[in-house]
């Protein structure tokens, strides 16, 4: 089973962590990073081989990680020279890749069971598979309702649900044959596009662990809650149960 991890990010939202080192780098609690918690948890869910694609200090990333023998795994690397979004540095290595893999943000901590969520996608025969989780979002404001200039309704400061991506994802090569290499190319576009055809992707609903280290405040709750999810993260029970 191959998986491909988005590493080449400027993590410009997670500033001043990352001035110096690349997002996936960033150190979890005392001993680790977050590229090595995802190594390990790939590895624990049976994931042979690791494409890291890397750009911004893709160096630091490639010295770190090696080639992958640490982790029992077998890591190659592809460096990508512009920004080409979530899916773009997919396209130029589809050739590497089997039919079914997957592809998943280098800044996530969860403990989803990565085999399960390829498994299903497999299964599901959809062009994509989405990892989902509910998310709550306060509104700050009074939220007003209105029709022809008259107040219809009123709700103070809201609580809004809606289930968001996790940034990992199962895809087939097939997918993304008729998208051209080199050209910036997103998950929204994807998404978007696979709607206008008729093709939606398959949601996989995950109630688990996960936070996206995309800002300051999400990294210093990965470290104060790191002590009570550690085993999780790090044993990766889900991965045993299929």
């Amino acid at each position: 089973m191959h998986a491909v991890i988005l590493a080449g990010g400027k993590g410009i939202r997670l500033r001043p962590y990352t001035t110096r080192l690349p997002k996936p780098l960033v150190p979890i609690g005392d001993e680790f990073s977050i590229l090595d918690i995802v190594l390990s948890q790939l590895a624990h869910c049976g994931f042979d081989r690791v494409t890291l694609a890397i750009g911004h200090l893709g160096e630091l990333v490639r010295s770190y990680a090696g080639d992958g023998r640490r982790w029992g795994l077998d890591i190659d690397y592809h460096q990508q020279g512009s920004a080409l979004g979530t899916m773009g540095p997919v396209l130029e290595l589809l050739d590497r890749l089997p039919e079914e893999f997957l592809v998943m943000n280098g800044d996530v901590l969860t403990d989803i069971s990565y085999l399960d969520l390829l498994h299903e996608h497999a299964e599901s025969g959809a062009p994509l598979t989405v990892a989902t989780y509910q998310r709550q979002v306060q509104v700050d404001f009074g939220v007003l309702s209105t029709v022809d200039g008259v107040v219809v309704d009123f709700v103070e400061k809201p609580k809004l649900d809606y289930r968001v991506s996790m940034g990992v994802y199962g895809l087939r090569r097939q997918t993304l044959r008729s998208y051209t290499p080199g050209l910036p190319f997103g998950f929204d576009e994807l998404v978007l596009d696979l709607l206008a055809r008729h093709t939606p992707p398959h949601e996989y609903a995950f109630s688990g662990y996960w936070l996206d280290i995309g800002r300051p405040d999400d990294y210093d709750r990965a470290n104060a809650e790191f002590d009570l999810i550690k085993e999780s993260l790090l044993k990766g029970a889900r991965c045993a149960s299929w």
